[in-house]
């Protein structure tokens, strides 16, 4: 006999539901997050009535920039199931000795800061990939070496200048177009149309997915998860510099504590974007409406009042809560 015309009762239309609206969240996630962009730009322009303007916007999109740029990193590594903990350190040294060779010339300053990032990602990379340390250990320990030695270096041989050259302050906090487009906005784009090209289109996006998704499989089918892993990490710590050169450039000066604020947002973009820390799943056009939601409520939490403290741990229960609320939804498909 036929059930097809046989009505569900209430618990199990509720059921029902709930489950059409998880798969609703799976499948359309970038609505979702526009969605919740856009209720929090118009919350925080009731709160503020000035933000809604060209500066307002123009200042959460600064903000949202080296979240954003790091978030890259974490993205791109959250899908092989990796992490970078040394990112905001590797940031801030990479702005550091951009800083200090700024007197040798714009050019000299920006090489000598993506050299930093190269060479500490390449060492993580071959921590995680030859040596099989655990991501979180590596890095955490980058991080501390990294500022073992600059906290030596800062009194020593880089002892000189901690101001950034013009060049990169333009860059950082620079606009065009009567101040309306940010130059490190324009950064950001550029590197974005790189990251999510190489996740769509190519080859080696394809294998950070599958190293991810299911590691034996990846190295049955003739990936080299070591080579993937060291090439993934040494992006990331390069994408960590580029986001150190353009938050040096937007302060005008360093320290070694630049950019330790933004680690922890940097891993809560790429979460709230639906990138899982399980790896496999995610996308960077999911983590850069992650870093612009970031950037919103920053200047939201800002007009409140709230101080860092309290935006960090808000940080920290978005990573908390949205780790949960996806492996909820994705045990539920």
């Amino acid at each position: 006999m036929s059930t097809d015309l046989i009505p569900l009762s209430e618990e199990e239309a509720a059921v029902s539901g709930r489950q059409k609206a998880a798969r609703y969240l799976v499948n359309h996630p970038h609505l979702v997050l526009i969605g919740v962009l856009v209720l929090l730009i118009i919350l925080t322009g009731l709160i503020e009535p000035n933000y809604l303007s060209i500066n307002g916007l123009r200042n959460s999109a600064l903000f949202a920039v080296p979240i954003g740029i790091l978030a890259a990193g974490q993205t791109i590594l959250m899908l092989t199931g990796g992490i970078d903990l040394s990112a905001a350190m590797i940031a801030t040294g990479a702005a550091y000795i951009a800083a200090n060779q700024s007197p040798q010339g714009a050019v000299i300053a920006i090489l000598g800061g993506l050299l930093v990032g190269f060479l500490a990602g390449a060492a993580n990379g071959i921590g995680v990939g030859i040596f099989q340390v655990n991501p979180l250990i590596m890095t955490l320990a980058m991080s501390g070496i990294l500022l073992g030695l600059f906290t030596s270096w800062a009194q020593t041989i880089f002892s000189g200048s901690t101001r950034m050259g013009d060049f990169i302050r333009t860059l950082g906090g620079g606009s065009f177009f009567g101040r309306a487009i940010p130059w490190a906005v324009v950064v950001w784009a550029v590197l974005s149309v790189f990251v999510v090209y190489m996740l769509r289109r190519s080859g080696f996006g394809r294998n950070l997915y599958a190293l991810g998704d299911n590691p034996a499989v990846a190295r049955l089918s003739g990936t080299r998860a070591w080579q993937v892993l060291i090439i993934v990490y040494t992006m990331a710590g390069v994408f960590a510099a580029i986001a150190g050169l353009l938050l040096g450039g937007r302060v005008g000066a360093v320290d070694l504590q630049l950019a330790g604020v933004f680690l922890l947002p940097s891993v809560a973009a790429a979460v709230i974007g639906g990138t899982s820390i399980f790896g496999g799943i995610g996308t960077y056009t999911g983590t850069i409406l992650g870093a612009l939601i970031l950037g919103v409520l920053q200047s939201l939490l800002t007009f409140l009042g709230a101080g860092q403290a309290v935006q960090q741990m808000l940080y920290g229960s978005i990573v908390i809560g949205l780790s949960w609320l996806y492996t909820r939804i994705s045990a539920a498909q």
